[in-house]
């Protein structure tokens, strides 16, 4: 069946929650709280409608990226506004069809037409640098702590546009997710076992550790 793209509506939601469960499930942590972190996305002022967008199989959601609008506070005093893409998730059965590729591309352009500077991630290089991203600390950008960071992650959506911006970046408060939130929100779902210590997860703290004093 043929998958298509298109803006998320309202009646998605729930649909749209389970597939980020599914994808995230014991991957970066025991259980997830990734699904918990696109719902209450959706309740923030920094939340941008033209960015959430779904692929589709039919009358199922398969895959869905959303964002929310970030700044790049530049040592020399400029504030750049910037689209900080995630979660992005597809279903376990849809992936390696290229689904999350085409996801990261339209949120990209449809970042672009908005008029953002750039798009700003947190993920792993190994995935994201083979679809437009590069390391921040390449243009001098760090994180809001002032640190290096090698799964800090930029794709400039203007030629140049990241050249003189060396700074700090700062995602929205909604990212620094409440666990407890997010476990009693997951009760609503269908029973998951949560499992410790997954290759995925321990990749996850390799990454998270890469960090450095600028």
């Amino acid at each position: 069946m043929d998958v298509v793209y298109r803006k998320e509506r309202e009646s998605d939601y729930r649909q749209s929650e389970s597939v980020v469960r599914e994808a995230f499930w014991n991957r970066y942590a025991p259980g997830c709280c990734e699904h918990f972190l696109l719902h209450v996305m959706r309740e923030s002022g920094a939340f941008i409608d033209d960015l959430s967008i779904v692929a589709c199989a039919g009358s199922r959601v398969t895959g869905i990226v959303a964002g929310m609008g970030g700044r790049i506070e530049t040592d020399d005093g400029r504030r750049l506004a910037v689209a900080t893409l995630g979660p992005v998730a597809v279903a376990p059965e849809y992936q390696g069809r290229g689904i999350g590729s085409a996801l990261i591309g339209r949120f990209r352009d449809a970042a672009a037409l908005l008029g953002f500077a750039a798009v700003v991630l947190c993920g792993d290089p190994d995935y994201y640098c083979g679809r437009g991203f590069s390391a921040a600390e390449s243009y001098g950008i760090r994180t809001g702590d002032d640190m290096y960071a090698d799964a800090l992650l930029v794709c400039e959506l203007h030629e140049g546009v990241l050249q003189n911006a060396a700074g700090r970046y700062f995602e929205d408060r909604i990212y620094d997710v409440d666990l407890e939130a997010a476990a009693l929100f997951d009760r609503d779902f269908p029973a998951a076992t949560p499992l410790v210590g997954t290759p995925s997860q321990r990749r996850f703290e390799m990454l998270a550790a890469l960090r450095r004093k600028a």
